[in-house]
Formats: structure tokens, C-alpha cells, sequence
């Protein structure tokens, strides 16, 4: 396998070294402190938040989640509401055909006119002194 050593020269000679070096970084624990401070200077200032904060912050949250469920109950309310009264509708509109139903089934068992318009119309049933002509 031969290589080009020409173009590997070139690169490595026009790649630039780092003058100087940066300085070391300091651990996490060590940053943590200088910014904190020790365990014992955080409990003497009572904590790096105030109480309260931490109250205030409780209290707002609590408040949040409240609203939140308050909204979330309306809409479902509003929803079952409207809900409720399309199937209201729906029934006095079946309630209504089964009147008109049972009305028309009441007159085909009491009168005669109506028994024979709808076994001339529903059954095309004729009478047997009539002659049917079918028209086109």
C-alpha cells in the first residue's frame, strides 16, 4: 500500500500548533463551592432561596393546578350539556314518529278506507271487479 507523502508532509507541516496552552479546569465540586459556599455557610444564610420563595412558589403552583383542573371540568360539563340535550332532541324526535306510528297502525285496524288505500298503494293490490292498465 503506498501512500502519498508528499500531500501528508504538506498537511502536517501547514497545520498550526497552539501557542499556549489553556489553564486547567477546576472541578465541578471546586466551581460549586466558590459560587455556593460551604455546607455550613448555606445553612447560616438559611438556604441559597429564601422561604419565602419557596412558599410563593408552592402556593402559585397550587393555584395553577386549580384553575387548570376548574377549566378542564367546565369544558367536560359543557360538553356532557351539549351532549345531553342533542340526544334529548333525538328522543322527542323518535317519540314523535312513534306517535305518528302508532296513530296510523290504530287506523289500520279500525277503518276500512285505510286498510284498502294501503293494500292498493303499499301492496298494489287490486279489487276483482277492477281491470289494471299499466300506463307508460
Amino acid at each position: 500500500m503506498a501512500a502519498n507523502e508528499y500531500w501528508v508532509d504538506s498537511r502536517l507541516r501547514s497545520q498550526r500548533v497552539a501557542s499556549r496552552t489553556l489553564p486547567p479546569l477546576a472541578p465541578v465540586h471546586d466551581l460549586s463551592r466558590e459560587i455556593i459556599g460551604t455546607r455550613t455557610e448555606v445553612r447560616r444564610r438559611g438556604g441559597i432561596i429564601p422561604s419565602w420563595v419557596v412558599f410563593s412558589i408552592i402556593i402559585l403552583a397550587t393555584f395553577a393546578l386549580c384553575v387548570t383542573i376548574t377549566m378542564r371540568t367546565r369544558a367536560e360539563v359543557r360538553a356532557a350539556s351539549e351532549q345531553f340535550q342533542s340526544v334529548g332532541s333525538e328522543v322527542e324526535t323518535l317519540r314523535h314518529s312513534n306517535a305518528v306510528l302508532a296513530q296510523e297502525v290504530r287506523r289500520l285496524h279500525t277503518d276500512p278506507r285505510a286498510i284498502e288505500s294501503a293494500a292498493r298503494t303499499r301492496l298494489n293490490m287490486v279489487r276483482a271487479n277492477e281491470i289494471v292498465v299499466p300506463v307508460e
